[in-house]
């Protein structure tokens, strides 16, 4: 068997239990913690490591990756990509990346209302924030956008150099939000687990929804030529 019919054959049983089920596991551990109030033991070295290393240059770099990981900075290139996907009347892609960004800020939304978790106070943030702390909304939207991006650009020849470029976007908003003290870094775990199994589990959902819809008019036509 070539690799290329291992991916067909396995492929999606393989991105269901690395994108889906492993990142939802990991979230629900971590959501049971937080809803009984439970303290993670990296939470706090690692707030305190990165807030060592705090220098002017570092706050500026900081504040403007977790401005562009915010829903405000990132609206503008999400609409970009779905007109694009519009204008290309690629309308399967246009609907994913609205259930992708959508389902994944309203997903963001509710879990907070749930969970009811207090921001950190370890020291004064330079970007303070009062609303909900669990899951991170900039790790979900950014996690989100990026994930959505990766499935967009599957099949192209820059999925690679897009793949790259996401994940550097995501892991430097993950980074400036506890940096700021304004997000437990579990915060920002939930948001990326969740985000990515949400958006995965749509293109996975899609695809085979898709394919279904291919073959019931393959089988339409051919009847109608019998």
């Amino acid at each position: 068997m070539n690799d290329e019919t291992f991916l067909r054959r396995y492929g999606t049983v393989l991105g269901l239990f690395l994108c889906v089920l492993i990142p939802l596991i990991l979230f629900g551990f971590l959501a049971e913690d937080v809803a009984d109030k439970d303290i993670f033991p990296f939470d706090y070295p690692i707030m305190a490591a990165l807030h060592a290393r705090s220098t002017p240059l570092f706050d500026i770099l900081m504040l403007g990756a977790s401005a562009a990981g915010s829903v405000y900075g990132l609206l503008p290139f999400n609409l970009a990509i779905f007109g694009y996907c519009v204008w290309r009347r690629k309308m399967h892609a246009a609907t994913f990346w609205v259930l992708a960004i959508g389902g994944g800020l309203l997903l963001n939304l509710i879990t907070k209302q749930f969970f009811h978790r207090t921001r950190p106070t370890f020291w004064e943030s330079i970007a303070p924030e009062t609303s909900f702390s669990f899951p991170s909304g900039h790790a979900m939207c950014s996690m989100a956008t990026a994930a959505a991006l990766v499935v967009l650009f599957r099949r192209s020849q820059w999925r690679a150099h897009v793949t790259v470029i996401a994940v550097f976007c995501v892991l430097m908003v993950g980074v400036s939000r506890p940096y700021l003290g304004v997000h437990f870094p579990s915060d920002i775990l939930a948001g990326w687990t969740a985000a990515l199994a949400w958006v995965v589990g749509l293109a996975i959902i899609g695809a085979h929804a898709r394919s279904w819809r291919e073959r019931r008019l393959t089988l339409i036509a051919d009847d109608m030529h019998k």
